[in-house]
């Protein structure tokens, strides 16, 4: 497993995809007020919810949000919804056009027959990336590697955050010690044609598309959920997801696009983190999982005060979000909120 890339590498890297270091040296261990992330601004932006945990192909097309509609019968609507969460992201820079798959669900049966009705098609995907190793992410990963083996690229990338196979565990009610399926690194690259790379770092996934790294807390309220556990030694202590990822795009002359997996640290600390990471204040649109459900009343209005206060065009909560959340948003944000279901596409053009 690679840890991330040395400093040639990174340079080699960053002049290709046009990513630029404005000041300071990440490479150095500086802090993120010494030096901006630079992401190449993308031309066009496509994020297509592959599956999530709501499905319903009654929805009509709604501002950016595109509905999978069936072309030969309407079977092919009627995708898999599931509590899981799975992303094609495509970008197009420069001209280019650049595509990676972020998360995988739970289901490989499932997900396989969306991915095969939304025409997800294989030999175009440059990355891979798992924002942390929670099953409802990750559980079809290796069915998937194995069913598309020979579609995949050689070699292809796999991105994960740091500490992404030591394990992870949730309390029960009752206390009891639940693992949360995590999975094997030897699994993965025993498969023979997948490269797992460490980021701790913020790090190109594909042109355009930067997971973050660390997601600095620094709201007094986004705490992580007390029964997420992480196991130190012989004991269980409080889990800081310290390296779950999100994605973060640069959409030319919209600002970001910050798409969530789960945000156990905060959806408001990750949209801050891309934020600070980039230097750029406009936020166009946030999209993903907020981990609001199970939580206060309080914590789901601080989120929206302070979500309205960033202003994005669009607030698109899905899985982990929760109804109690998810109605709210729809409630307080009512002209940028969008409700979604699994199979829909977002595209933002500059």
């Amino acid at each position: 497993m690679e840890t991330g890339m040395n400093r040639r590498e990174f340079l080699t890297t960053t002049a290709a995809t046009g990513v630029v270091l404005v000041a300071g040296d990440f490479l150095r261990g500086t802090s993120m007020a010494q030096g901006l992330v630079k992401i190449p601004e993308s031309e066009k932006i496509v994020i297509t919810v592959i599956t999530d945990n709501l499905a319903d192909l009654t929805l009509p097309n709604y501002k950016i949000a595109q509905r999978h509609v069936g072309t030969t019968s309407i079977l092919e609507a009627a995708l898999h919804a599931e509590h899981g969460l799975a992303y094609q992201i495509e970008t197009v820079v420069n001209g280019e056009p650049h595509s990676c798959l972020i998360d995988f669900a739970t289901d490989p049966q499932g997900v396989m027959r969306n991915m095969k009705l939304l025409n997800i098609n294989f030999g175009k995907i440059e990355a891979l990336g798992l924002s942390h190793d929670h099953f409802d992410h990750q559980a079809a990963l290796i069915e998937i590697l194995k069913a598309k083996k020979e579609e995949f690229r050689k070699g292809i990338p796999l991105y994960v955050g740091e500490q992404f196979f030591v394990g992870t565990y949730a309390r029960r009610p009752d206390g009891q010690i639940a693992s949360l399926l995590a999975l094997k690194k030897e699994d993965i690259e025993g498969l023979g044609f997948v490269k797992i790379v460490e980021v701790k770092e913020p790090n190109p996934i594909i042109p355009g598309a930067y997971f973050p790294g660390r997601v600095e807390q620094v709201t007094d309220y986004e705490k992580v959920a007390p029964n997420f556990v992480a196991k130190k030694g012989n004991e269980f202590v409080q889990e800081t997801f310290i390296g779950e990822q999100a994605v973060i795009l640069n959409a030319k002359g919209k600002g970001l696009v910050v798409v969530s997996s789960c945000a156990h640290r905060g959806i408001v600390n990750t949209i801050k983190q891309a934020q600070k990471m980039t230097g750029i204040q406009k936020v166009y649109a946030v999209i993903g999982g907020f981990h609001l459900t199970g939580t206060t009343p309080e914590r789901i209005q601080k989120t929206i005060v302070d979500i309205k206060a960033i202003n994005p065009e669009y607030i698109v909560p899905t899985h982990c979000t929760g109804f109690q959340a998810i109605s709210a948003f729809a409630k307080e944000m009512p002209d940028q909120f969008i409700l979604n279901t699994a199979g829909t596409k977002y595209t933002i053009a500059g």
